[in-house]
Order: C-alpha cells, then structure tokens, then sequence
C-alpha cells in the first residue's frame, strides 16, 4: 500500500524548493527595472522623492491586500491578526516597508538599477552580522565572514572607476542603497523571531498594508502627486504589488517548511535577475556585461552561497531544536548579565 504523499512532502522536495525559490527571488530581480520604468510611466522626476514615497506606498498598500487575499484562499479562512498581533505588525512594517523601501525608492532613483541590484545583494551579509552580533541568534563562523569579504568586494568593485573609488557615490543614491539593505537585515532578524508564534503570511500581508499606508500619508503631507496617470503606469503598479504579494507569500511556505539555509541560498538568484533584467529593459548593457560589472556580480553571488551552503542540512526537527538550545543559552546569560548588575 502507497503512502500517501502530504503538502508537507512536496514543499520538502528539493526541485519543489529550487523551482518556488527561483521564481521569488527572479520576481524580486525584476523590481529594479520595473521600479524604474514605473517612475517614466508616472513621469516622477529622480529628485520628485515625495511622489516616490507616494509611488512605493500605493504598491505597498495593493500588495498587502492581495498578500492577505492570497493567503485567506490558501487557508481557506479569512486571516485576521490576533489583538497581540498588532505591535509585532507595526513594529516590523516600520522595518521592512516603510524605512527599507523609502531608501530603497529615493535610492534607486538616484543610481542605476545594475548599481542597485549588486549592492541591494549585500543585505545577506549584513543580516549575518545582525543576526550574529547584534541579536546572536547564531554564530558567525569563518564561513561566514568569508563570504562576507566576497560579497562586500563585489559591493565596492562596481563603484570602482579608472581613477580608483568612485567617490561621486550620492548619500540619496547607492548611500540610501545600502541603508536600505540595513532596514531589510533588521526586517528578516525581526521576522524570524516573530514568525515562532505567528503566522508569517499574515504579518507580512497586514505590515505591508499599514506599511504602505503610511508611505502614502507621508508623500502626500511631503507633496507628492501623480499627476500623469496611464495604462502603462497603471499595470507597472499593479505588477510591482504582485511582485511582493506573490513572492513574500511563497517566500513564507518555503521557510514554514524548510531549514532557512535551504532556502536562502537561491538568493543568488536575485542580484543576478535584477542586473540582466536591468541591462534588457533599462539599456544599461555597458555596465552589467562589462567586466568589472561581471566580476562583482559573481563575487555577490558567491558571496552569498558560501555563506548559506551546508554539506548537511539539518532537518526541521534538529534545526527546531537546535534554536531552542540556542535561545536557552541566551536566556541563561541575560540572566547571568541582570544578576550581575
């Protein structure tokens, strides 16, 4: 007799995960160019960083509710957060939507979107180094401070010139750029502590509609206005909000049933979209396929493998265990700390 095969089996298969993965971080690549090509739709001038803010909240908002749509059909119930659901939601939408994307949408209008796409690949290393040294929820291994070096040299190569370091960088550019990664590091830290006793469809849907709608009050008091309206712009936005919608969703089930090192390590697959995307649609072909543009690139992307790369993973139940250990650890030593003073 055949066993039956559950949603649990098929969400544990390595093709299922490489397929899933590679299809988030391939949306999330495309942003870059579609981000950009939404500000020409909407004519919002690279210095207009209120309309931009306005621009990113309305995505944002439209995400979150069809973030919550998405994953009440999934459920089969309407997902409704909890009364103590509510500061974890603002507290993270403050993080990973409004601070991460207001760098973000002001930066990526003052640089080039292969620039970006490299740099945004850096918030691996720098959700290490939080994760590690900030909030220790693990140890930061030579591992992982080797792939650190790779991916921060790859970061400063693209900003390498003939005559040495690009010192024309704009704070309100690559600047904001990597503020950005910081937002999106603190974001993912927070997530995974948040994520034991909640749902993380439903934070990720209700911090992105708050989020957003915060965005959107905070443009328009700053001035912001869409005043060209098209078809065009009108099917970016609505693009951009499925993006999110539908990446953070999947995002969520694969971490709900695989060992985060698993899944994080297609993250590879987002700088290198998000620079051929890039070099297709926004024409910045002299960058991306030059080689300085290629080296950096790989050193990213092997950056970020070996950083995630495990020769066994560890399966839920160990890795469950495992970060109970860890947090007892920690508890022992606040304790020991609170004693101490």
């Amino acid at each position: 007799m055949k066993e039956k095969i559950t949603k649990d089996d098929v969400m544990k298969k390595t093709a299922v995960v490489c397929l899933l993965a590679t299809i988030c971080c391939t949306l999330w690549g495309s942003a870059f160019p579609a981000i950009k090509l939404g500000y020409q739709y909407f004519a919002i001038g690279g210095n207009d960083s209120a309309t931009q803010i306005l621009f990113a909240g309305c995505r944002f908002t439209l995400a979150g509710i069809l973030s919550v749509i998405l994953g009440s059909l999934m459920s089969r119930k309407i997902l409704v957060p909890k009364k103590t659901s509510y500061g974890k939601i603002l507290v993270l939408c403050m993080f990973q939507t409004v601070l991460q994307y207001l760098f973000f949408y002001i930066g990526l209008a003052n640089t080039t979107g292969v620039k970006a796409a490299i740099i945004n690949g850096s918030n691996v290393f720098v959700a290490i180094i939080i994760a590690c040294v900030f909030f220790r929820q693990e140890k930061l291994t030579m591992k992982k401070l080797i792939g650190c070096v790779l991916g921060f040299a790859g970061v400063v190569l693209i900003n390498v010139t003939k005559s040495g370091i690009d010192m024309h960088m704009k704070l309100t550019g690559e600047g904001f750029i990597l503020l950005c990664t910081v937002a999106y590091s603190l974001s993912s830290v927070i997530m995974k502590k948040y994520s034991k006793d909640e749902n993380p469809v439903v934070l990720s849907g209700y911090q992105f509609v708050i989020g957003g709608l915060i965005m959107v009050v905070f443009g328009l008091l700053w001035g912001g206005k869409l005043t060209v309206i098209t078809g065009k712009g009108i099917g970016m936005l609505i693009y951009l909000a499925m993006v999110s919608a539908v990446a953070y969703s999947v995002w969520s089930i694969l971490l709900k049933y695989n060992p985060v090192s698993k899944v994080a390590v297609f993250g590879f697959v987002n700088p290198i979209s998000g620079v051929i995307l890039s070099s297709i649609f926004l024409d910045e072909k002299g960058q991306s396929f030059g080689l300085k543009g290629v080296v950096a690139l790989i050193l990213v992307c092997i950056g970020i493998f070996v950083v995630n790369y495990q020769k066994n993973v560890p399966t839920i139940e160990n890795q469950a265990g495992l970060e109970k250990e860890c947090d007892k650890k920690h508890e022992k030593r606040r304790n020991t700390e609170v004693l101490s003073d």
